[in-house]
């Protein structure tokens, strides 16, 4: 009698933990597994573990610059192999990832209530193809260190370009920062988006309807947004270190420790960054402000960054749970404070309400006149024409070249990539 008390306690136990352990496994279906992760850093230090704790899925999470993953994703992706089992993917990536094939849509992943919650989705959507889910609701707008304007005596904010120029002069001639003014000048991506905002700040834009340049004559929106930013340098304005600094640089190490007072191309999401004392040595001191322009009238445009599964990944469904997880709403307000500003509506109205959205009326009065860079989309020959961008920039900066030579080599570049 007693062996048969305990074997029906051990069959009962075992039931009961074939009961416990299919729960488990409809809650975290692959648990156990592993993925990778390479996005741009800086990302939240806990994501890791806190992923894990929710899926029981295993993350190797890979960060790096900016540039630096958009060189290790195109290299990888050209060779035929996976640079992660989730990668970042950039709203510029769009047309020539989809031309290539390289990536697994989504729309299986991603709800239609979560679309019209992303609002950015659109960017990625090719032929009703969702090619990757926005993480980071990237758009321009100025950041200030507000104490440097009080500092020297700027009570007004800028509007015109001529006002934030005004302002710049005013902090360094009191002393407050050497170069007040942050803009990357090297051979990189925030080159290249800093001169594509000054072109809609001095009123105009990159192509026409067709796809032809409208940035080489003199008059031109492009060429006073360039001749603009080689003033600010000769003036002292920006520092001449800038040539070989990325915009992340300019970030972290410069914005983020009150060397630098203004950011000409500033990004929303990192707000959260610079209030918190973990972080910067700025807390409490920066702003957001609309985009100042030439007329007075702010414009600005969107660099939403998402989420992508490349079809040579091994893992592509635990890689689709950890894409869900980092764009669902929770996640998205947490990751706030790391410098991510949400891509959710649902999430940007919580943050309002609850008073944590940093700037949020200024973000708010920015967004309306967000456009798109490319109204149809990013052409498959974005790499080649930024490239041609951001290294004509540095070359004018450096002095080897002039503006005409610069903005002859992009229209140059645009002609021949469009050939390809």
């Amino acid at each position: 009698m007693k062996f048969n008390r305990s074997r029906l306690a051990f069959v009962t136990a075992a039931l009961l933990l074939g009961v416990a352990h299919g729960a488990f496994a409809d809650d975290k279906p692959f648990a156990g597994q592993s993925i990778t992760v390479l996005l741009p850093s800086p990302q939240d230090a806990n994501m890791a573990a806190d992923f894990e704790k929710a899926t029981g899925i295993k993350l190797d999470l890979q960060t790096a610059s900016w540039d630096d993953v958009s060189v290790k994703v195109s290299t990888a992706l050209l060779a035929g192999t996976a640079p992660a089992d989730v990668t970042e993917f950039d709203w510029s990536w769009t047309g020539q990832f989809a031309a290539a094939g390289w990536y697994v849509p989504l729309n299986d992943v991603v709800s239609k209530e979560t679309q019209e919650d992303v609002k950015g989705s659109a960017l990625f959507n090719i032929n009703g193809q969702l090619l990757a889910v926005p993480y980071t609701n990237d758009f321009r707008v100025m950041l200030i260190n507000k104490k440097h304007f009080d500092d020297a005596g700027v009570k007004a904010i800028p509007k015109t370009l001529d006002e934030l120029v005004a302002a710049a002069k005013a902090i360094k001639d009191k002393g407050i920062t050497k170069y007040p003014i942050g803009l990357p000048l090297s051979a990189t991506e925030g080159a290249s988006t800093s001169w594509y905002l000054l072109t809609k700040a001095f009123g105009g834009d990159l192509f026409d309807k067709d796809m032809n340049p409208l940035f080489t004559a003199k008059d031109s929106a492009g060429y006073k947004a360039m001749a603009f930013e080689m003033q600010l340098l000769k003036d002292g304005l920006v520092d001449p270190a800038s040539t070989g600094l990325k915009d992340s640089d300019i970030n972290d190490t410069v914005f983020a420790k009150g060397l630098t007072s203004i950011m000409i191309s500033g990004e929303p999401g990192r707000l959260g960054q610079y209030s918190d004392p973990k972080q910067s040595t700025v807390a409490g001191q920066v702003a957001a402000i609309p985009v100042a322009t030439a007329s007075g009238t702010t414009r600005s445009f969107g660099l939403l960054e998402g989420l992508g599964i490349p079809k040579s990944s091994p893992n592509q469904d635990a890689a689709k749970e950890f894409v869900k997880w980092m764009t669902a709403k929770e996640f998205q307000i947490h990751n706030y404070s790391n410098g991510v500003l949400p891509t959710r509506t649902s999430a940007l109205a919580d943050l309002q309400k609850d008073g944590k959205l940093i700037s949020g009326e200024a973000l708010v009065a920015q967004a309306p006149t967000v456009e798109p860079l490319f109204p149809a989309g990013a052409p498959t020959w974005y790499p080649q024409f930024s490239l041609a961008v951001n290294t004509s920039i540095n070359s004018v900066a450096k002095g080897e070249i002039s503006i005409d030579d610069a903005m002859k080599r992009i229209a140059d570049a645009v002609v021949e990539a469009k050939k390809q």
